[in-house]
């Protein structure tokens, strides 16, 4: 994959060509997405990234903080803070073909197979914990869009789950289910419900319209501000 680089800090470049006329450059989740119209000669598409380049160097280099990643280590005694809850992790390596998780009380246990490289088993133990946590907290997340579906959209619900999204805070299928990054474990209360609201809202409006934002803005009128945490703490956001 193309990067490109500030001081230091790489970003990669995902570009897309589209039949539409639109010209879009988009800095999300620590890469540059491009999209270009499928019509352009070779040295338009050129022009164009290379100005798209120049933009969004600028922009990281204002705000570098925002797209700094950052991989967390967890040990065997740690202290996990989820919301207003910390879980303590007892981490165990055992040779075994798998690895599995439990929460009992306010403690995480974890069997980690050891017949993997360090970096294999901190994905593990990424995994398992958001597997752990969201299975602890689905029914109360099921509740959440359940109220905020009864009070402002009255729509048909097939089914809420907790994803472990990597680059998206959720998703909505055309078959009424509504998925919710495991990331927003991490975030505030409100700001876990305005997603939620916009999730909700794409069941009634699949695209980004001017009628989709107002849905959103009639159930949440200050959801802007959640928008804004989302950006400035995505970092932070992960297992």
């Amino acid at each position: 994959m193309e990067e490109i680089e500030v001081n230091g800090l790489k970003i990669g470049i995902e570009i897309e060509t589209t039949r539409t006329k639109a010209i879009s450059g988009k800095l999300k989740n620590q890469k540059l997405k491009i999209r270009l119209p499928l019509f352009l000669s070779s040295e338009e598409k050129n022009q164009h990234i290379t100005k798209i380049k120049e933009w969004a160097i600028k922009q990281i280099a204002k705000r570098p903080e925002r797209f700094k990643v950052v991989i967390k280590e967890y040990k065997d005694g740690d202290l996990l803070r989820i919301g207003e809850e910390e879980y303590k992790l007892n981490i165990c390596y055992e040779h075994k073909n798998s690895s599995s998780g439990r929460i009992r009380n306010k403690e995480i246990f974890l069997n980690i197979t050891a017949n993997l490289n360090s970096e294999e088993q901190r994905k593990h133990i990424s995994s398992l914990l958001s597997r752990c946590i969201a299975k602890q907290r689905i029914t109360k997340l099921q509740e959440k869009i359940n109220e905020l579906n009864a009070k402002h959209f009255k729509q048909k619900i097939n089914g809420v789950r907790f994803k472990n999204h990597k680059s998206k805070w959720g998703s909505c299928s055309k078959r009424w289910n509504i998925n919710i990054s495991t990331r927003l474990l991490f975030a505030p209360e409100d700001v876990l419900e305005y997603v939620c609201i916009h999730e909700l809202a794409h069941l009634i409006e699949f695209n980004h319209s001017e009628r989709f934002w107002d849905l959103v803005e009639k159930a949440m009128p200050n959801y802007k501000e959640k928008e804004k945490w989302l950006k400035e703490n995505i970092q932070h956001c992960q297992f």
